[in-house]
């Protein structure tokens, strides 16, 4: 019964946010609570949502301060060169604009963190979609594809957790994988060239003359160059105009930049990134200090201090929020039993036969489950049960790992991972529509690295 009740309260869930009868939000605290009571334990809500809360608390805190640091950087100039450059590459044009996109998303995506990695690519590629008018779900399904493969880097988090599961090395999970990941990421790349290409078609404006292309460019920098663009002569102020438009941040002539400390703020995001990476500190603490070093300073004043942090708040109240709400969902998942039910019906179920193949049993369940659960649920809860199973028919646990790292190109538009609220809420897109546009991509993404992964024999 709880198998039955946890994949109804999942389709449920997905069914009402993309058919947009709910809000995320909404539909993450309310369907949960209600076959909380279904499942008869309604008087354990309170326990179950304070563990979630619990779990998820740290993520929320990072998100929250992370949103801060990279909102502050991108208002004082630091990602402008990088904005420049894809800008030049683009030429306003929609199939460039998308491989771009691509390409940026890959390249951010190695400091292994996927909300930072979505902060990024949205303040740069936001304002040339949004210009164009092209298609807003296309630049969060590249994006989140392309975090997905490159998630898998050790750093990244699933093969850490794969390697800690089964007790094995993460560098042997990750070097022989390298291949089919690479042609996983080749994929999206020949993906976003298809999609830009159907973007270039229906839009129809595809050649601009040089004059025109600069003046473009310009003006695509920042979305505070509305009237100058559209020649309608307003004489506003850019930065009101800006506000106006909903995105802010990338105007060259805003008065947040700040110039002279260029290097200053470029050192101290290599140094935020390098301990990250290197785990000198938990990611909310070094996040936690780099927002309050970045502001005290950029902005050395009070005043300008509370307009930045006033600046972000919609940005940090929607995704935090978002945060604590799916909490409720992964608390009442996990607390009633119903993701380990689950978990161990999709393994009975798994035929005699298949025995010697489990790496690719593994890979395969690893698409849906990774989307369906998060990663620690997963790597530590369904795929020890995996690898035993594997071990009877001789089947090794690195084999089972490499495997089990396929399905993370689905798994990063999960509405259970935090990092795609980044995505969605910057981009202004609805979850729902980001879903129904992604879904059917990123699981062939995965299919692409787990089938590479056979045909090379690395499972």
């Amino acid at each position: 019964m709880l198998t039955i009740l946890g994949f109804a309260m999942i389709a449920t869930f997905l069914v009402l946010i993309m058919l947009k009868k709910m809000s995320p939000i909404a539909a993450l605290v309310l369907i949960p609570a209600l076959f909380c009571v279904f499942v008869g334990k309604g008087g354990k809500l309170g326990d179950y949502v304070i563990d979630g809360v619990t779990g998820l608390a740290p993520t929320a805190a990072m998100l929250m301060f992370a949103i801060v640091y990279f909102g502050v950087m991108i208002d004082v100039g630091l990602f402008d060169p990088v904005v420049r450059g894809i800008l030049r590459f683009c030429k306003a044009d929609p199939l460039r604009i998308v491989v771009g996109t691509a390409v940026l998303a890959a390249i951010v995506s190695l400091d292994g963190d996927g909300s930072t990695t979505f902060m990024i690519t949205v303040s740069a590629m936001y304002p040339l979609y949004k210009r164009l008018k092209m298609s807003l779900v296309v630049m969060t399904g590249v994006a989140a594809m392309a975090n997905g493969v490159m998630n898998t880097l050790p750093w990244g988090g699933p093969t850490a957790r794969a390697a800690t599961a089964l007790k094995v090395d993460a560098s042997d999970i990750f070097v022989p994988m390298i291949p089919a990941l690479a042609m996983g990421l080749l994929f999206v790349m020949v993906l976003a060239y298809v999609l830009g290409r159907r973007e270039r078609a229906r839009l129809g404006v595809l050649t601009l003359d040089e004059v025109l292309v600069e003046e473009t460019e310009t003006v695509l920098v920042g979305a505070g160059a509305t009237a100058r663009a559209e020649g309608s002569g307003t004489g506003g102020d850019p930065a009101d105009e800006a506000a106006g438009d909903g995105f802010q941040g990338l105007d060259p002539d805003r008065p947040t930049l700040r110039p002279k400390l260029y290097w200053f703020n470029a050192l101290l995001t290599v140094v935020l990134l390098t301990a990250m990476i290197m785990e000198w500190l938990p990611i909310p603490v070094l996040f936690l200090l780099g927002a309050a070093l970045a502001l005290t300073v950029n902005f050395p004043h009070m005043p300008d201090q509370k307009a930045r942090i006033a600046a972000h708040a919609e940005n940090v109240l929607n995704v935090s929020g978002m945060v604590f709400a799916a909490a409720v969902f992964t608390g009442v998942l996990q607390g009633t039993g119903m993701v380990d039910h689950m978990a161990e019906w999709l393994v009975d179920n798994v035929p005699d036969g298949m025995g010697p193949h489990m790496a690719l049993v593994t890979g395969v369940l690893s698409i849906p489950l990774t989307y369906f659960m998060s990663n620690d649920g997963f790597y530590f809860g369904v795929l020890p049960v995996l690898a035993e199973a594997g071990h009877a028919h001789g089947v090794s646990s690195l084999e089972i790992a490499r495997a089990s790292i396929a399905g993370q190109p689905l798994h990063m538009s999960s509405p259970l991972v935090p990092a795609v609220y980044v995505l969605v809420g910057m981009a202004k897109v609805e979850f729902g529509d980001h879903t129904r546009f992604v879904v059917k991509w990123a699981a062939l993404t995965s299919l692409v690295v787990l089938g590479s992964a056979l045909l090379f024999g690395i499972v």
